[in-house]
């Protein structure tokens, strides 16, 4: 089905458009992120709609996402790995978010240690997404440090739980993707930028 959607996408953007072989295989990659993005997305929702949590879900998801517009981070090199970490991710972390009390000390001391991190390795390019740019690099660090220092300080003043909790994983988490050894584990080149002239 995904492989039909694609190519089937691609025939017509090829038979209407004047595009270099480069730019296609550009769009092709987007294509199947997408679809990627979307059917997990859909499979996700659902289970979480079963399981009663999809506002929980929801609040991470945004709260991660806004993170890893900066920090970027390993993408699993094939399919199946997304899926299941996705799967795993998306629907354990809403369920310890509405389960588990964490005292703001702990949080803010875990907080820290994710904005060092980020401070260290963030942003984390991929393969198919080098971050060529040296200016553009420096920007997201800054930036995802900067997200992450406000992440922290807002267990200060968030009083609910469960969203204090979502802020803390979702920082947690966009962290641990930017790690060296997440790429490692995953089998993916870091540092993919130093592949090419810097800018």
């Amino acid at each position: 089905m995904k492989d039909l959607i694609i190519n089937s996408a691609m025939k017509n953007i090829e038979a209407n458009c004047d595009y270099t072989q480069e730019k296609l295989e550009e769009i092709h990659y987007g294509l199947a992120s997408l679809y990627s993005t979307i059917s997990k997305s859909v499979v996700i929702f659902t289970i979480s709609y079963i399981l009663g949590n999809v506002k929980t879900l929801l609040k991470l998801m945004v709260l991660y996402s806004l993170l890893r517009l900066t920090g970027y981070g390993v993408h699993a090199k094939k399919s199946w790995h997304c899926w299941i970490s996705s799967i795993i991710i998306f629907l354990l972390l809403p369920y310890l978010c509405e389960n588990l009390i964490i005292n703001y000390r702990a949080k803010v001391t875990l907080g820290f240690i994710c904005v060092t991190m980020l401070g260290f390795f963030a942003p984390a390019d991929t393969e198919k997404r080098p971050l060529i740019n040296k200016k553009r690099r420096t920007t997201y660090k800054v930036l995802s440090a900067l997200s992450g220092l406000l992440y922290t300080v807002s267990f200060f003043w968030v009083k609910n739980n469960t969203l204090s909790n979502c802020i803390l994983f979702a920082l947690i988490l966009e962290t641990v993707l930017v790690l060296p050894i997440t790429y490692k584990i995953f089998g993916v080149k870091y540092n993919n930028y130093k592949n090419y002239i810097a800018k």
